[in-house]
């Protein structure tokens, strides 16, 4: 399922900059290796997502209607939801709006900075706890052998364009022991390099390893 996001004027405006940059880059040649055009397809990313990272590390967050589209999509849905997204920013951001809207309680968090010896307790309480209904992860930590199966919703704040890590990321929640039928949502905005990564990612194409160039290029025009 596609929900759209329309992107604000300061999204729109720090898009088509970074963008008019990216196709720069490509025309220079200097987006030869695939690691240099992912990184740019990551900036456009973040860019959707509402925060820019500056070459020094410094993140800002822009004007976003991305959070509010999900609280919609919450407030639609019963029962328990994992929620993915790549950032790390957007994970905490996630967090705290949600814990604003349904309390501390209902919301828990899975990605690179969880400690170790809190991971098992995290997944047992968002499996067998009646007022955890929220699981903020990030699909390249998350994704891999955990069994999140009281979920019934997934949605993707964010795409991964690794086809593996999609792939393993749905089948979180759709294990053996899933009885309920499980619902797929994309956050996506329009004419932008969100369509491009789902494209592909439904197309069964690895943007990791196969980055097509001539393609991203349309997208950047």
């Amino acid at each position: 399922v596609r929900r759209n996001v329309a992107l604000t004027d300061e999204q729109k405006k720090h898009y088509g900059e970074m963008k008019k940059l990216a196709l720069t880059l490509f025309q220079d040649g200097m987006l030869s290796t695939t690691s240099s055009v992912l990184t740019q397809i990551m900036r456009l990313q973040q860019i959707c997502c509402g925060f820019i990272k500056d070459d020094d590390e410094t993140i800002r967050s822009i004007n976003s209607n991305r959070i509010t589209e999900l609280i919609d999509i919450l407030d639609e849905t019963s029962g328990k939801v994992i929620i993915w997204a790549s950032f790390v920013h957007d994970i905490t951001a996630i967090r705290d709006a949600l814990a604003k809207e349904y309390g501390e309680e209902a919301v828990v968090t899975y990605y690179g900075e969880t400690p170790q010896e809190e991971r098992q307790q995290i997944v047992k309480n968002f499996q067998e706890d009646q007022t955890t209904r929220f699981f903020i992860g990030q699909p390249r930590t998350g994704g891999f052998g955990l069994t999140l199966h009281a979920a019934s919703t997934v949605i993707y704040y964010s795409n991964s364009y690794d086809l593996e890590i999609r792939l393993q990321s749905e089948d979180r929640a759709h294990r053996i022991s899933q009885t309920k039928k499980v619902t797929y949502i994309d956050l996506i905005s329009d004419g932008t390099i969100d369509e491009f990564i789902v494209k592909n990612l439904r197309g069964k194409i690895n943007l990791a390893t196969k980055v097509l160039g001539e393609e991203l290029k349309k997208w950047l025009i």
